[in-house]
């Protein structure tokens, strides 16, 4: 861990403000939110920007103990009494974020402004590529911050830029013309991209497509990975963009603990169930468990979830199983008489990092979404993979092909490779810390972003 000295040396003035504007849903506002702690603890202000809805479920004051606290500030997108649920459709949705939302932001980066506190930039999230212009029109820097892998970001570039050659190949050959990418083959494509058009989900493909608009005149493209992980796919991004990694973005206690009381996220969408969860932790011995959460946004069939039932129980392991159905986990009949026999729970929703910090977890049965594979990841613990959709199948490849953590529960428990898939764990847990730790790679692109970008603009540098 770094050292006072150390912390004082790579400290940056504190002489800008960010303003930090996620797309409102919890895999995006959480990842931005711990990027924005990560810049106020260099000495910088901060303001998080949430739709009113969202806001409405963040805990206050979001941090107390920074000397340079983030600050939460709303918008409106159009539906503050039910954010996205309550539009009609997706793409009515999109289209009153980006017309009330805009000038709702304006209004903002104009009152900080009459206030003495100018923003100096604005890191936007890529799904709201329009934001780049509202920056730039109110004198700030503008940085996109991309929540996905960046292999991810480099298919969805491809597919862009019209290199994906439909209909793509069958039968295990490799598609063709992905750059900067590992042999990769149609299954192993985020869902969006495997077809020319996905139906009923128009809106979401074109929104992953467009988060490229106009990137080229963005002062910096911020990716939520570290350069260890994805050394390949980072190099090749830098060649097209200014690209910087700054991942992995998770509460500081479980990586370099630089940040005081950066134990949680800032948002949950659903109640936890902590008693639960903690009386279960604490019956379970070291390792011996197995957890099994699919984010908060996948939707299992009722198939996969009757698939998952029967798998967790013949594992004959303790489990715990978060479930936003209530009803899913009586799938397989005599479920619940034969879970409390194995040490098996069901809870609607659990705080993940505490789950798999806790020692009792041996593996982790994931959707394999971005935030959740980083998690896992930075905790060293060995994933299996279920992805449903999205970017949740590349991810699923470099977990099994690439960084080799991921197995059937029986073979991470147990099997004959169980001890090298741990050990690849393990090295994954130590170099996501060394990544965002005081001279680490992601912390020397947080800090040379901050003395380039956040600055007032007569003192902002070229990146």
């Amino acid at each position: 861990m770094a050292s006072t000295a150390q912390e004082k040396k790579l400290n940056v003035a504190c002489s800008g403000h960010a303003l930090v504007f996620p797309y409102p849903s919890q895999g995006h506002v959480n990842p931005m939110i711990q990027f924005a702690k990560r810049i106020a603890s260099h000495n910088h202000r901060v303001t998080v920007a949430l739709t009113r809805f969202v806001a409405s479920t963040v805990p206050a004051p979001l941090a107390t103990t920074f000397s340079s606290p983030v600050s939460i500030a709303t918008i409106s997108d159009g539906f503050d009494e039910g954010g996205f649920s309550a539009a009609p459709s997706p793409s009515a949705y999109l289209a009153s974020l980006e017309s009330v939302g805009g000038a709702s932001l304006v209004d903002l980066l104009r009152s900080l402004a009459d206030r003495g506190d100018p923003v100096s930039v604005v890191v936007y999230d890529s799904f709201l590529p329009w934001a780049l212009h509202v920056a730039r029109q109110n004198g700030a820097a503008a940085a996109a911050f991309f929540s996905q892998s960046a292999a991810v970001n480099a298919v969805y570039y491809h597919a862009r830029e019209g290199r994906l050659r439909y209909p793509l190949p069958e039968d295990g050959a490799a598609v063709e013309g992905l750059p900067g990418l590992p042999r990769l083959e149609s299954d192993d494509l985020p869902s969006l991209v495997k077809v020319q058009t996905a139906a009923g989900y128009a809106s979401f493909s074109e929104m992953l497509l467009n988060q490229f608009n106009d990137l080229d005149k963005a002062d910096v493209m911020l990716v939520n990975t570290f350069n260890e992980l994805e050394p390949q796919e980072m190099d090749w991004l830098t060649l097209v963009y200014v690209a910087r990694a700054i991942g992995p973005t998770v509460p500081s206690a479980y990586l370099d603990d630089r940040i005081p009381g950066d134990n949680t996220y800032a948002l949950n969408l659903f109640p936890l169930e902590s008693s639960a969860c903690k009386a279960w932790i604490s019956a379970v011995p070291v390792g011996s468990g197995v957890y099994a959460s699919f984010g908060s946004l996948a939707e299992l069939s009722a198939e996969q979830i009757t698939e998952l039932a029967h798998g967790l129980l013949a594992a004959h392991r303790p489990f715990l199983w978060v479930v936003r159905d209530p009803d899913a986990g009586e799938a397989a009949p005599g479920f619940s008489a034969d879970a409390e026999r194995t040490g098996g729970i069901v809870v609607r929703w659990a705080s993940q990092m505490e789950v798999l910090s806790s020692g009792a977890v041996g593996c982790f049965v994931t959707h394999c979404g971005w935030n959740s594979t980083m998690e896992g990841l930075a905790l060293g613990v060995p994933m299996v993979g279920m992805p449903q959709w999205t970017d949740q199948p590349t991810d699923a490849k470099y977990l099994e092909d690439v960084w080799e953590v991921e197995r059937c529960i029986r073979e991470v428990m147990e099997g004959e490779r169980s001890s090298q898939i741990r050990r690849r764990a393990a090295e994954w847990r130590e170099a996501s810390r060394r990544a965002v730790d005081a001279g680490g790679s992601s912390d020397r692109n947080v800090v040379e972003f901050l003395e380039r970008c956040c600055k007032p603009a007569g003192g902002r540098k070229e990146l």
